[in-house]
């Protein structure tokens, strides 16, 4: 009947401000939108809690000049997930993805907020799959 999301610390080795409360919100809200399940602060039927315990920017593919032409954000939270009803169901797993954007772009304002977007949404959905694929 119940879950709750506990804060989702920001351990990388990079930190990046604010993305472990967008990170929390945004598992939230995806649990809310696609559940009846009710959000509570404290023993819920269902717990998530874990870390955002990485966070780092790759260069991808090379230009002729032996330049990077685009690089790659990779995001990786560790999370743990305990049914209270069916401990069985429990898990502790590190989700992670990643977004590819243009080496001579700065990874702040719109492409930051796009990068975050997209990884966290495919991350949400990736441990909403996982914890409740068969609810």
């Amino acid at each position: 009947e119940t879950f709750q999301v506990n804060y989702f610390q920001n351990a990388a080795a990079i930190v990046e401000p604010g993305i472990d409360r967008t990170f929390t919100l945004q598992l939230q809200d995806l649990i809310q939108s696609q559940t009846n399940l009710n959000l509570t602060d404290s023993n819920g039927d269902l717990v998530y809690e874990g870390e955002i315990v990485d966070y780092y920017v790759s260069p991808m593919s090379a230009t002729a000049e032996s330049t990077a032409a685009q690089n790659r954000l990779t995001i990786v939270v560790q999370v743990r997930f305990f049914n209270t009803l069916d401990p069985e169901k429990d898990l502790d797993r590190r989700f992670s993805f990643y977004y590819d954007y243009p080496a001579n772009a700065q990874l702040q304002g719109a492409v930051l907020a796009t990068a975050l977007e997209e990884i966290f949404t495919r991350i949400t959905q990736d441990i909403f799959n996982a914890t409740l694929a068969n609810w």
